[in-house]
């Protein structure tokens, strides 16, 4: 068994254990259900990091282009998508059960949710090319230009004051330090756990391209190869000697 999955296995169960020993969290509408944090904050953690390793990969393709950034550019893009989905999801839960209502058009909700969609479209736009060398160009074009505008309104925005007296999040509790002690170790242990899986995700991933990749081109040459040999040519009947 691969190390890491193992790692990360033992971890999300310590953590799972974990979670559910701690004291309700106070203050809360529903204090038992607060510990959707857990989820929340740690998914929208992952899926940053993986926003800034598709730019990455990306300048990485418009520069050199090896076959490696490529694959490292799709699984990124796709597993940052991924988990920008399960943040969305639990943070509308979370909203669901303390403030009463499944969207309360809060910025931070819809900043994020403009953040999900515009990386939804990239997936979308990536499967309108059908030729892998334009596909490959444009995905990493639009990751490197994604992420300027998913940091300003994932992390700036929300934060201006102005825009921060209209949210119902609290900017200052996880910078600050704020949570209780046992909901911050539940907090960055499922972070850690997170980010062991994602990355061993990741790595399956980039090596299920890579072999895709292999595939097609081992394809394209025995295709050429069979189109260009000779046993492949058409053959006619030649006279070797003229009857009488």
């Amino acid at each position: 068994m691969n190390p890491r999955l193992l790692i990360a296995g033992l971890l999300g169960v310590v953590m799972t254990g974990y979670i559910y020993s701690v004291p309700d969290a106070r203050l809360f509408r529903d204090p038992a259900m607060a510990r959707i944090l857990f989820t929340h904050v740690p998914s929208a953690f992952v899926a940053s990091i993986f926003f800034v390793v598709a730019a990455w990969a990306g300048l990485q393709v418009l520069g050199k282009g090896r076959v490696l950034h490529r694959a490292r550019l799709h699984a990124a893009v796709e597993l940052g998508a991924l988990f920008a989905g399960f943040t969305m999801a639990t943070g509308i839960l979370f909203s669901r059960v303390q403030w009463g209502e499944w969207w309360h058009n809060d910025p931070r909700q819809t900043s994020f949710l403009i953040v999900l969609l515009s990386y939804l479209a990239l997936l979308g736009l990536r499967g309108a090319y059908s030729d892998p060398e334009k596909r490959d160009k444009t995905t990493a074009a639009y990751a490197v230009a994604l992420l300027l505008p998913a940091i300003f309104l994932t992390f700036i925005y929300p934060r201006l004051p102005h825009v921060a007296q209209q949210s119902f999040h609290p900017s200052t509790t996880i910078p600050k330090g704020e949570l209780d002690t046992a909901y911050q170790i539940g907090l960055w242990g499922n972070v850690a756990a997170f980010l062991i899986l994602a990355f061993f995700i990741y790595g399956l991933r980039v090596r299920q391209e890579l072999h895709s990749r292999a595939l097609e081109n081992l394809d394209d040459n025995l295709a050429d190869s069979h189109h260009d040999s000779p046993d492949s040519r058409v053959r006619r009947p030649v006279a070797v000697r003229r009857e009488d």
